[in-house]
Formats: C-alpha cells, sequence, structure tokens
C-alpha cells in the first residue's frame, strides 16, 4: 500500500489540507487563545507566553494580512476538497480503502480548520466590537 498508487489531485488535496491547518492555526495563536485566556481571567498566562515568545506579537500586529492569507488557503484547499469528490478510487480493495481513509481524514482537517478559522475571526473582529 504505497501513496504512488493513490490518484496524485487526492494526495494534493491532502497537503493542501494540512498547509491550511497550519494557517489556520495561525489566527488561533493571534486572536482565539490570547482572548481566551484574557477572558478566563489568565491574563497573566498571556503575558508569560508573551516574554517567553514575543513573537506572537507579530501575528497580533498582522492579523488582517493573517487572516486574508488562511482564508484563501481555506478557499483554495475547500475547491481541491470539493474537486476530488469523486475522483475514482483503485479498484483494488486495501487501496481503494486507504483512498477513502486518506478522503475523510482530509476533509476532517479541512474542517477543523474552517472551525478554528471561525472562533479566530470571531475573537479578533467581533468580539472586540461586541465589548466597547
Amino acid at each position: 500500500m504505497s501513496k504512488k498508487y493513490l490518484d496524485p489531485k487526492l494526495i494534493k488535496t491532502k497537503h493542501i489540507s494540512l498547509l491550511t491547518l497550519f494557517t489556520s492555526g495561525g489566527t488561533l495563536i493571534c486572536c482565539a487563545l490570547p482572548a481566551l485566556l484574557v477572558s478566563l481571567g489568565a491574563g497573566a498566562v498571556m503575558a508569560s507566553v508573551v516574554s517567553s515568545v514575543p513573537q506572537i506579537v507579530w501575528f497580533s500586529e498582522h492579523k488582517l494580512g493573517v487572516f486574508i492569507f488562511a482564508g484563501v488557503m481555506l478557499s483554495i484547499s475547500g475547491f481541491l476538497q470539493w474537486k476530488a469528490r469523486s475522483l475514482p478510487c483503485p479498484s483494488d480493495k486495501a487501496l481503494a480503502e486507504l483512498c477513502n481513509k486518506t478522503r475523510v481524514n482530509s476533509l476532517r482537517v479541512y474542517f477543523f480548520s474552517v472551525s478554528v478559522f471561525l472562533i479566530g475571526g470571531f475573537m479578533a473582529f467581533v468580539a472586540p466590537w461586541l465589548i466597547s
């Protein structure tokens, strides 16, 4: 059971989904995690995280760019997921199972990424507007 027998489009979709997870993770680091920590009264924890890893501040300073990039990556991934939905799987039973497992895992990663993106977007743009 080697990946070389799977359709290259299906493998490409899986890799794009994983990249999308990391870009939407930027929205999590930028906005959702800090807002959650502060709302739970753990502002001191957030301050110590920022003092230990000051690069996190970059995400907050450039949150619009981070969200635009993550949104573009989610759009590309969603398009590739939709396009790969009807690709044929191999007729070999073991390879067909691997093909279907890859599709399911890719969809799970994609929907998790969309969830993280939406939570981060809410915390970055809607929650501050509601509070003020």
